[in-house]
């Protein structure tokens, strides 16, 4: 019997490219009927050269190198003209699947932000579905924002770094211009623009996957009934939680053994993302708070790439540069400074109380999962109206920040950061009696009979029946 055929398109970041291999592994194991593609595509900042599975159902696809013409020195303003760029690759790829009568081509599944790919699979005239790798709430506020501004003329300049709301229907409360996601007031193809194309695109989608649960967007998922987008399946929490270290095996037994000393939930872990990284003085503040605050802590501290430059965070070759004089010495007993971390291993030991995140909808899932309270310090991207979410919707974390961006120069003072860890590491909190309930029922959705593993089972139902 020819086996089922999806295409999965993510995009080429490990943010990105790490739950599309989690749910391509999901979907094999529940319906052996399926074999999967993936495309990887060669993106020339911080590319992802290979990727691996232990599944025989699934197969990687390098894309050749493409050359981008723009003169661009960062990942956003050239990332729409780098996805159209692939598609005839893509084109070329597929007929190279296709041609053996072995398989049967079912769908394309795509990545929110590789919609010109759609174009793609309608020449092959099969259905195209989409894959949110943020949070439902996130998708509904773009979704929206792209209402407004095709049928009501909404200009989105009045919201720039302001405190004028938005009634946006995924979310509970108005969300404030602070927090919208800074890419958005861009006027390049990969700001406001780029979305809204993105957005109109998705509602010609078969079906909408997310990453998240019923039980923790119960709101931004009963948003969606009812309305032009197609339907959206809550299949997460996906997550890799295999914690292996590869070439970093030595610094993270280090880490671990550490985190072994210490007691329960008596440790602060700081980690900001893969491209999470501070200028000195911010740095200096973070450790006068930490230090002022008393709480053992686990800092993944990394340098920043020099301005204009394509590259990612590195560890720093001297930390005692940027450390206040004499940190080192007086925090040696309680503190550890790291570069790189092995987060999912970090979050799941017994050591960690706490978790000050960058607010990636990624490490969220996974602060979730381990039951680890935290307190937002959101960067880019769409972290701020995360971090907005998780404080004041869903009431899962405290806040340093929830308006931080890399871009404003703001610093934010160790006195805050100190007010912060402290309600983080409370132990009567609401926030961290919330986190104990919620990680709970994250293990009981993605179950037989829990409420992802039926939407899960509801998707496949919804691909099988759409087979040209």
């Amino acid at each position: 019997m020819k086996q089922t055929e999806l295409v999965f398109i993510p995009v080429p970041i490990i943010s990105h490219l790490s739950p599309t291999v989690e749910i391509a592994k999901l979907l094999t194991q529940r319906d052996p009927r399926f074999s999967i593609t993936i495309f990887i595509m060669k993106f020339p900042f911080g590319s992802i050269d290979s990727m691996t599975t232990d599944s025989d159902s699934i197969r990687f696809v390098t894309l050749p190198p493409v050359e981008i013409s723009s003169g661009a020195t960062t990942p956003g303003p050239f990332m729409s003209e780098f996805i159209k760029a692939q598609t005839l690759l893509v084109r070329d790829a597929v007929h190279e699947l296709t041609r053996s009568n072995s398989v049967r081509l079912a769908g394309f599944v795509i990545d929110v932000m590789c919609t010109h790919m759609i174009d793609v699979a309608d020449e092959f005239g099969v259905p195209s579905y989409l894959f949110s790798t943020s949070s439902a709430a996130s998708l509904g506020f773009l979704l929206h924002l792209q209402f407004l501004h095709d049928y009501e003329g909404l200009n989105l300049d009045e919201f720039k770094d302001s405190d004028a709301e938005l009634q946006v229907p995924s979310y509970a409360n108005s969300v404030p211009g602070k927090v919208f996601p800074t890419m958005i007031f861009d006027k390049g193809v990969d700001g406001a623009a780029g979305h809204m194309y993105h957005m109109r695109r998705l509602r010609q989608a078969k079906g909408v996957m997310v990453n998240t649960f019923i039980d923790l967007e119960s709101h931004a998922i009963q948003s969606f009934s009812g309305s032009t987008v197609p339907p959206v399946y809550p299949v997460g929490p996906i997550l890799n939680t295999r914690t292996g270290f590869g070439e970093d095996q030595q610094n993270a037994s280090a880490i671990m053994s550490w985190l072994d000393d210490q007691p329960p939930s008596s440790v602060v872990f700081l980690c900001f993302g893969g491209m999470g990284s501070f200028g000195t003085d911010q740095i200096k503040e973070i450790a006068y708070g930490l230090e002022r605050s008393g709480h053992r802590f686990l800092w993944s501290l990394r340098q920043a790439p020099q301005k204009g430059k394509m590259a990612c965070p590195r560890d720093y070759e001297n930390i005692e540069e940027v450390l206040p004089d004499g940190f080192l010495h007086r925090t040696a007993r309680i503190g550890k400074i790291i570069g790189w971390a092995p987060q999912v291993a970090v979050l799941s030991h017994t050591a960690v109380g706490g978790f000050v995140s960058h607010c990636g909808w990624n490490s969220l899932l996974e602060s979730i999962w381990y039951g680890v309270p935290v307190a937002t310090w959101p960067i880019y991207a769409e972290q701020q109206i995360n971090a907005f979410q998780m404080v004041k919707d869903l009431g899962l974390a405290v806040e340093i920040k929830i308006d931080y961006n890399k871009d404003n120069n703001y610093i934010v003072n160790a006195h805050e950061i100190e007010n912060g860890l402290k309600k983080l590491m409370s132990i009567n909190s609401e926030e961290r009696k919330k986190m104990n309930e919620m990680q709970q029922i994250s293990r009981r959705v993605i179950i037989d009979g829990g409420s992802s593993h039926s939407s899960l089972g509801h998707f496949i139902e919804n691909v099988m029946t759409n087979i040209p």
